[in-house]
């Protein structure tokens, strides 16, 4: 993405809510998804200082869009966080990867001319709006493309259990990352980093706001993860796929959570008439998509494209957000990028943090761009991989190094 100077995207704040687990007693399984949107909306202008009446647009990522989560969520949560009635907003769905196209469509639409500001944000309350509820057990499909592939697409699970057996990724170097996950997110936490980005949550019990992420196990160890079962065996995809032996369970695979996330970009021009502080700049983004049936794979070739278009190397790039919807991703990612793995998720990732899909796009992008001040980082890239065998790459300079 080339733009006009004036008319370069630059990122001026990034907030998110919490990631707490998406469940039943969960702290926020009693917050309806449009108020938990809301919040963060309302947080992010209040925190760059901002009338959200120059917001141009407001475009949101929800991947479960049923239910709470229906008639464009993103519209209900502007109205709801107080914007005015003339701030419109979208609603789109690019599966795990939202929120992180809601950024990439935002920037585009200011480089373009067509916005000067504009916020990308993300949803999913995944204790309220279940994952799959949408497709209530119909075939989203259809019998023309099961036939393009031999058995049809396969659950993301299986497609975990295909890409670690395709890279060679043991059971064991699976449960070691997740702990490194968690040892990471513990330490970011204990240093202060993790909360940068976050703005409490007022629940609607109305007890004192939420104010941390409560995936991270500080007492996860190999031997823990060890005896977890895997989470996806299956004897129909057993016969299909031998070369399966079922690594993947619930320890080395992303938390299901509830959260939000927001980011407010604008141009260059716009940034300095408001007195706005850019933090970055919105340098490059790609799509990409590769085999549906592996599915994960598509982080690979998306970096690849980023770093071309970037005029980059994997060696330039001082901080990356590779989305651990499972441990084999960022593991196979590595194995393929040889870029430097203590660059990668430095402070954590889904699998302590939580994975609430839709917002998790712009979730990443908090977190890379406070790896790159807290590190003194230049250059970062965030990949998420997505269902269907797509991915998004994003690259971001930070501007005041």
């Amino acid at each position: 993405m080339t733009a006009h100077p004036a008319h370069e995207a630059v990122i001026v704040g990034a907030v998110r809510s919490p990631l707490v687990r998406g469940r039943a007693d969960g702290a926020f399984a009693g917050l309806h998804p449009v108020d938990l949107l809301a919040q963060v909306l309302r947080g992010l202008v209040d925190t760059v200082g901002v009338d959200p009446a120059e917001v141009d647009d407001v475009i949101g990522g929800c991947v479960t869009q049923i239910g709470e989560q229906s008639s464009n969520i993103t519209r209900s949560a502007v109205l709801a966080a107080g914007f005015p009635e003339s701030v419109p907003a979208t609603t789109v769905d690019r599966q795990c990867g939202s929120s992180q196209q809601a950024v990439a469509f935002a920037a585009q639409g200011i480089a373009s001319g067509a916005y000067d500001l504009a916020i990308a944000c993300g949803v999913e309350s995944m204790s309220r709006v279940p994952m799959f509820s949408n497709t209530a057990g119909a075939d989203p499909y259809g019998p023309t493309l099961a036939a393009r592939y031999d058995g049809g697409l396969v659950p993301q699970g299986i497609a975990a259990e295909l890409v670690a057996a395709r890279w060679g990724i043991s059971r064991a170097a699976l449960d070691e990352y997740a702990v490194r996950s968690h040892t990471r997110a513990a330490e970011a936490r204990a240093a202060g980093h993790l909360g940068r980005s976050i703005v409490p949550i007022t629940t609607a019990d109305g007890v004192a706001p939420v104010t941390a992420d409560n995936g991270i196990r500080t007492d996860t160890d190999a031997a823990r993860l060890a005896a977890l079962r895997p989470a996806f065996a299956d004897d129909g995809y057993a016969r299909r796929f031998p070369q399966i032996d079922w690594r993947i369970t619930a320890g080395n695979s992303s938390q299901i959570s509830d959260g939000a996330s927001a980011v407010l970009l604008a141009s260059r021009e716009k940034a300095a008439r408001l007195g706005l502080r850019p933090r970055a700049r919105f340098h490059t983004s790609v799509v990409v998509g590769a085999d549906p049936v592996m599915m994960l794979t598509a982080v690979v070739p998306a970096t690849a494209k980023a770093l071309r278009r970037a005029n980059l190397t994997i060696d330039a790039i001082d901080a990356f957000e590779v989305n651990e919807a499972f441990a084999c991703v960022p593991l196979a990612w590595l194995d393929e990028t040889s870029a430097d793995p203590r660059r990668v998720n430095v402070h954590g990732g889904a699998i302590a943090l939580g994975h609430p899909l839709g917002a998790s796009g712009a979730r990443l992008l908090c977190t890379l761009l406070d790896v790159l001040e807290t590190g003194g980082g230049r250059f970062g890239l965030q990949t998420m991989c997505e269902a269907g065998g797509l991915a998004n790459a994003t690259v971001v300079e930070r501007l005041d190094v």
